[in-house]
């Protein structure tokens, strides 16, 4: 499904801002950079991956699940990342006056490092999550309802004006990897497991999907 590989297309830049975002950051701790690059980080993350990436995952993604193949929307994983979704933009409030400041203040300083750290970890495993769980499985439900295709969009001028920002400060401050960030696949990769959302499993499945896992067990 072509939606779904833009989408995951757009996550691989998603992925280098964010390592960029901390590189910038380091940088700016260590008295270096550009402040005024914490504003293009700042649209690409709110116009890019915001308005434009999450928009799609859940008014053309989520809302096709939802609509014509039976998915619950108001538990589970459609709950669980639309909850991230905004989560994630709580986060970047909090980081928007830190982004461009003088940083002289110790608060500054710590909340910047806290704020970049936090952002950065629950977006790599919110990305992980649809990777491996809600795109796979959301296309497979969808084909199950005869869903081959859904509908995309293209960039406004403002979101392709922060994704060519984006490009350049990829160039200015390499992306950084972060070792200490818990990734992998599977549910278990979602910050939200075992608080409110139960599993793709346990959420989404159904009799025959249990019934269909079953069989494949005993066939083996």
């Amino acid at each position: 499904m072509q939606l779904i590989e833009d989408l995951r297309a757009e996550h691989e830049l998603i992925e280098q801002v964010l390592g960029s975002l901390r590189a910038f950051v380091r940088a700016r701790l260590a008295g270096q950079g550009d402040p005024a690059d914490g504003t293009s980080f700042l649209a690409f993350f709110r116009r890019f991956a915001g308005d434009f990436h999450h928009d799609k995952e859940e008014q053309v993604l989520f809302r096709a699940l939802v609509d014509r193949a039976e998915i619950p929307e108001g538990r589970g994983p459609i709950a669980a990342i639309t909850s991230q979704h905004r989560d994630m933009a709580q986060l970047l409030d909090g980081l928007e006056p830190l982004l461009g400041a003088s940083l002289q203040a110790e608060v500054e300083r710590a909340g910047l490092q806290a704020l970049a750290v936090e952002y950065s970890h629950a977006l790599w495993r919110h990305m992980d999550a649809e990777n491996s769980v809600l795109f796979p499985e959301g296309q497979e439900r969808l084909r199950r309802f005869h869903v081959q295709e859904l509908p995309s969009r293209p960039m406004t001028a403002v979101e392709q004006q922060a994704r060519e920002a984006a490009l350049g400060l990829l160039v200015r401050y390499p992306p950084e990897h972060d070792p200490t960030v818990h990734r992998g696949d599977g549910c278990v990769a979602c910050p939200s497991y075992g608080t409110t959302c139960d599993g793709l499993e346990q959420e989404w499945w159904t009799e025959l999907d249990w019934e269909d896992r079953d069989e494949r067990m005993r066939g083996d």
